[in-house]
């Protein structure tokens, strides 16, 4: 079983340099109002991934230091965990430790490993419950009672709740799109009828990938082709002359008797030799150039009628481009513009049919979160019933033996719900049921919500109750109570020590209390005194044995330690709970 072995607590609200010294079985933490108790919770509260409040951190420090030693058995899950993350366990050991800045900044540490925050918070569900006065007000919600009983009821709860949630998270989502779909129609067909003019125009140009550019390009060669037929005719001449004219010199002509020149001699020198091959490439270039220009010439269209058809072919695609192209104008643009809306339109299309699925898969899924409704109804229910016996037969031991309590569950009528029991009632993501504890603290009493039929004393002790019967449906090893029972005393008092006490016996119980009937029963008790200075320091937190002990119970009894009166009753209160235990 895991163990919390100790705490240092630096520079957190009262507390300079202290050291909390914990053991298994129960431990009481008692002191006068203001020595810092509460400040055991919020430590604790800190090292198990706590919000860390600046507020915390003592007047004149840096930052506040809570570090903490766990003893966790080997394949435990908060082991594994904490392995997982990186941490080292010290003979099973494991070191947690928590920083917190006078500016708001916060680090934690796991094993000698910085980790986040939350995995501390994850590892507190395997560790340590803690039970205070928040959590006494919190279980007054009806959300948090429903919460506890679903805790309480454990798989047979959780496993039709996790179905139900999924489909209740589908049939939200379906719900809403079902609504968007409607609520939209008109807008989606304004839409559809834009997409289809547009698509139609487009078709109607019939554009083709790249045509805007090899439109341009011919109509360039359009537009100057004569320019074009007069320089390809003069560079023709000046390569091959003119046939009709035996003076004239073309560079043809020129190559040819070069390379004669060259050629009669090329055997007496192969460096020679290699510049007559070269000019002979060069009268074989010239020769395929002119032939090139002259079918150039030939075959270059200088028809008006075409350069006008092209134009009018670029100005339609042109106003494509304008109106379609967005900020990349051209047929590319176009073209693209086309496929996205063919595919638009197509989806839009087919919302008519969509909404037909949608709506069928509503009804479908209703009627199934309406049968899931009822079998988590009935699985609460049938919890229900242990659970109340369970907290009723608790409060007998503390001193309230005629005390009843029931879970009332009920459902809330609504027309646009869903059906459960042969009712339409509303539903939410955790079912269609309201839990709420009641209590008729003695024969003849009507039950009564908790929060109206107790009195404060009833209450802490009706609270205890369901955190005992939590402890035994928990798997957790450490449970800490922050002052539960404030508001009772006497015969009361004395049962809820017993009481902690025997759930003691089967994990580690450590108790913040005011009560010297409570912390008589502690197997060890730690007191927090303050200096003069109003500071606790590491001397501020002992263990109290044998005189001190007594002392520190007259204390609570009486106020003074040294009457002789309460100590005889302190020592009557430590012979009780050694007797029973």
């Amino acid at each position: 079983m895991s163990v919390l072995e100790e705490m240092r607590i630096r520079s957190l609200g009262v507390i300079d340099d202290a050291v909390v010294e914990l053991s298994p079985g129960f431990t009481a933490v008692t002191g006068e109002t203001g020595a810092g108790k509460t400040m055991v919770v919020t430590s604790l509260g800190l090292l198990l991934g706590g919000r860390a409040d600046p507020a915390l951190v003592r007047m004149g420090a840096k930052s506040a230091v809570v570090e903490g030693r766990i003893s966790v058995p080997p394949g435990a899950a908060a082991a594994r965990r904490a392995e997982e993350a990186g941490a080292e366990l010290d003979d099973g050991v494991l070191l947690i430790s928590r920083t917190v800045s006078a500016e708001g900044r916060s680090r934690a540490h796991l094993g000698g490993r910085s980790v986040p925050v939350g995995l501390l918070a994850e590892l507190a569900d395997d560790l340590v419950a803690v039970h205070g006065q928040t959590d006494q007000q919190g279980l007054l919600k009806l959300s948090r009672q429903r919460q506890a009983l679903d805790r309480y009821a454990g798989d047979a709860v959780a496993v039709p709740l996790g179905t139900y949630s999924a489909a209740y998270r589908r049939l939200r989502a379906v719900a809403g799109e079902l609504a968007t779909l409607t609520t939209r129609a008109r807008e989606r067909a304004q839409e559809a009828d834009l997409l289809r003019f547009g698509l139609d125009e487009i078709a109607a140009v019939e554009p083709r990938a790249g045509e805007d550019t090899e439109l341009a390009a011919e109509a360039e060669r359009l537009g100057h082709a004569e320019a074009l037929a007069s320089g390809a005719t003069a560079a023709h001449a000046a390569l091959a002359g003119n046939p009709e004219d035996p003076e004239d010199i073309d560079a043809a002509a020129l190559v040819a008797g070069a390379h004669r020149a060259l050629d009669s001699v090329r055997s007496y020198d192969p460096t020679l030799a290699a510049l007559a091959d070269r000019i002979g490439e060069i009268g074989i270039l010239v020769g395929d150039v002119a032939g090139e220009l002259a079918g150039y010439a030939d075959d270059l269209d200088a028809d008006p009628l075409r350069l006008a058809a092209v134009e009018e072919r670029r100005a339609a695609l042109g106003q494509l481009s304008r109106k379609y192209g967005g900020a990349e104008p051209g047929v590319a643009a176009v073209l693209r513009w086309a496929e996205e809306g063919t595919a638009r339109l197509l989806e839009l299309d087919g919302d008519d049919g969509r909404i037909g699925d949608l709506t069928a898969e509503r009804d479908t899924l209703r009627a199934e979160l309406s049968g899931l409704a009822q079998s988590l109804s009935d699985a609460r229910r049938e919890a229900a019933a242990r659970f109340a016996d369970a907290v009723t037969a608790e409060l007998a031991s503390l001193a309230m033996p005629h005390a009843r309590v029931t879970v009332d569950i009920r459902h809330t009528d609504d027309p646009e719900g869903v059906e459960v029991g042969g009712r339409t009632v509303a539903c939410g993501p955790a079912g269609a049921d309201e839990v709420e504890l009641l209590l008729a603290p003695h024969p003849g009493a009507p039950p009564r919500p908790i929060a109206k039929g107790a009195s404060g004393g009833e209450l802490s002790r009706v609270m205890l109750a369901v955190e005992v019967v939590f402890a035994g449906t928990d798997p957790v090893p450490t449970y800490l109570f922050d002052e539960v029972d404030a508001g009772v005393g006497g015969k009361a008092a004395v049962e809820i020590g017993r009481r902690l006490a025997r759930l003691a016996r089967s994990a580690q119980v450590v108790v913040v209390t005011h009560l010297p009937q409570v912390a008589a029963f502690a197997d060890r008790q730690l007191l927090v005194e303050k200096t003069s200075d109003g500071s606790v320091t590491r001397s501020g937190v002992k263990v109290l044995e044998g005189e001190e002990r007594v002392r520190e119970l007259s204390r609570m009894l009486a106020g003074q330690e040294d009457s002789q009166t309460a100590r005889a009753h302190a020592e009557e209160l430590l012979a009780t709970a050694r007797a029973d235990a």
